[in-house]
């Protein structure tokens, strides 16, 4: 079949990511003699240069990490509600929803402490072998996609009225980024430069990285983090906030490694971060899929992949959190699947409709369940992140929505497979240029996560001190008798697991689907996704019922999705997903990698 790009294939090292810079990083790490966890950190942190309206050092990443012949883990990169982070706190400020933006929907910063943890604990090469690039970028510059200039205009006021420190490094002389001339950081730079010099008598490679990570914690970057937290900052509420954020929080905080969540499936086992994330939403989707499946690519099929991601993201709602224990095992049984996989039927479904798993009753956030009731609303977008914007607009920090149902917000995404047959599969984001003003020490900005909590007591995703936000962030590796095969993940907010699971079956059905795709093929064919339950990203609409599809879908499953009742949306012919991917066929020791073409940034390399 056709495909954009072709799948890659070698024997060396593989790299996928969002942007090519990234991607040649990690891929310039294993040329080096780097191994995956090493080249993907080195990308990870060019990835914070390259794609600031994406992520930051101060967001947040789960990191999925397999050997050839060892056990799947997951770095929990997620950092937790501060202490002072209490829904009762928000509430008496005169809220009913964390702010979209600004210092009180910043969690404890993860993404820089989860890649030194995967660094030290994996890795081979020094802090300096990795960060070189990143510095390289920030302090001599790189010419900058597109969109980043695109995000700096969609806030250029608030930058020049309110958030002076991001007008410094995002509009140098009043002047957005622009493609084909040399864009630099120079704070970044000097922040990642004073670190080594701090930590270049520490001791050996692991005892430096340690020395790096109480740097982040209690050093001179916690000192600026805490010091930009407490200063009073507008945000989406129309209001200025200082934050939450204290020396205590960042010094009690750290990175953890865990085991993922799993689902075996028609010889496929899964692995995901667990229900602090929206990883298992693809678990469940698999375990509500019926023993025979309608034929791939038809109206039927996608109508019943809709519906059964309409009764998995509901449970995410009624159930997913880290502020009570999720049962998960239920979740994810035979019995209740076999259950619930009943409730679907010929016609579209436009309620909210959680499950009770072991005999629990489910709770939704009286914001849900308003939104599940309004037909229209829909203040949402399909990606991610909330962009700033002064309280002038009719939703304050509505996401900029194009016509075709885009936004302009996103994350990133980062795989690598190495010659060991080492994977390494993560989503790094958050600490988005948009989401908090720069630190004018540092140059990058805190995070926003909070605003996935609730600030209604007692559900699982209640804000509550020191428990994380449920993040929609969620990478994948899959694995065929218990050896890692694929890496895979994708930005998108909400739609990531939506888009990972049609790229997987895609994949998973290929000989049952003659000329089916390969690698490439499986991320270029048409996706869709559905917006039929909250938002994660503030102001948390929904629209029940809706079904966005991209142009290049047959018309004649248009046509059948909208007579089983779909409020179908036919967006531009590559609108939907960014999904990233690597492989290793362990019969021969081939590695393969495909990227998207979507976006125009997204590459593989390898050899």
């Amino acid at each position: 079949m056709f495909t954009s790009r072709p799948t890659l294939q070698g024997t060396f090292g593989m790299v996928s990511s969002t942007h090519w810079l990234a991607s040649q990083t990690a891929m310039a790490v294993l040329e080096d003699g780097g191994n995956a966890c090493d080249a993907a950190v080195a990308g990870g942190f060019v990835l914070h240069v390259v794609e600031p309206h994406l992520n930051g050092p101060a967001g947040e990443v789960p990191i999925l990490y397999a050997p050839p012949g060892g056990e799947t883990r997951v770095v929990c990169g997620q950092g937790v509600a501060p202490a002072g982070a209490s829904a009762a706190h928000y509430r008496g400020l005169g809220l009913d929803l964390v702010p979209g933006t600004g210092p009180l929907a910043a969690a404890v910063p993860g993404a820089f402490d989860a890649w030194m943890l995967l660094l030290r604990d994996h890795g081979t090469k020094s802090l300096d072998d990795v960060l070189k690039y990143a510095i390289g970028y920030a302090e001599h510059g790189h010419p900058p996609v597109e969109r980043v200039g695109q995000t700096v205009e969609t806030v250029r006021e608030l930058f020049e009225t309110e958030w002076t420190s991001s007008a410094d490094v995002y509009l140098p002389g009043g002047k957005a980024p622009r493609p084909g001339e040399l864009f630099r950081n120079p704070a970044l730079a000097a922040t990642w430069k004073r670190l080594l010099a701090e930590t270049a008598g520490a001791g050996d490679r692991e005892a430096r990285i340690d020395a790096a990570r109480q740097v982040w914690r209690t050093g001179f970057i916690a000192e600026a983090l805490v010091r930009q937290a407490a200063r009073p900052t507008l945000d989406t509420s129309g209001t200025h906030h200082t934050g939450t954020l204290t020396a205590d929080d960042l010094a009690a905080w750290s990175a953890t490694w865990e085991a993922p969540a799993t689902h075996d499936w028609n010889g496929w086992t899964v692995c995901k971060p667990g229900p602090w994330s929206q990883g298992p939403v693809l678990l469940q989707q698999l375990a509500l899929l019926p023993p025979e499946l309608p034929p791939y690519g038809s109206g039927e099929y996608v109508h019943l992949l809709i519906e059964n991601c309409k009764l998995a993201m509901a449970d995410r709602e009624a159930w997913y959190g880290d502020a009570a224990d999720v049962p998960l095992d239920d979740l994810l049984s035979r019995a209740y699947n076999t259950a619930r996989r009943a409730l679907v039927g010929e016609r579209a479904e436009h309620d909210l409709r959680p499950g009770s798993p072991g005999g629990r009753t489910p709770r939704l956030s009286a914001h849900a369940r308003v939104a599940a009731a309004q037909e229209g609303f829909d203040a949402l977008g399909t990606g991610e992140p909330t962009v700033a914007k002064l309280p002038t607009s009719p939703v304050p920090g509505e996401p900029e929505i194009l016509p075709d149902g885009s936004t302009r917000g996103d994350t990133c995404h980062l795989d690598v497979v190495d010659r060991w047959g080492t994977m390494v599969a993560a989503t790094p984001s958050g600490g988005w240029l948009q989401s908090n003003p720069v630190v004018p020490e540092l140059g990058f900005p805190l995070g926003t996560r909070l605003q996935m909590t609730w600030l209604e007591e007692g559900l699982p995703g209640t804000l509550t001190p020191g428990r994380r936000p449920r993040t929609t962030l969620s990478p994948s590796i899959a694995l065929r008798e218990g050896v890692p095969v694929l890496a895979f993940g994708t930005p998108g907010g909400d739609q990531q697991d939506q888009w990972q699971l049609h790229f997987l079956l895609a994949l998973a059905l290929r000989p049952q689907v003659r000329g089916g795709p390969d690698l490439q093929g499986a991320i270029d064919a048409p996706n869709w996704h559905n917006d039929s339950f909250p938002g994660s990203f503030y102001p948390r609409g929904m629209r029940p019922g809706s079904v966005t599809v991209e142009g290049r879908t047959d018309p004649a499953v248009v046509a059948e999705l909208r007579r089983r009742g779909h409020d179908v949306t036919v967006g531009d012919p590559w609108s939907e997903g960014r999904l990233c991917a690597v492989a290793r066929d362990p019969e021969t020791g081939v590695l393969s990698a495909a990227a998207n073409p979507r976006g125009m940034q997204g590459y593989a390399v390898g050899r």
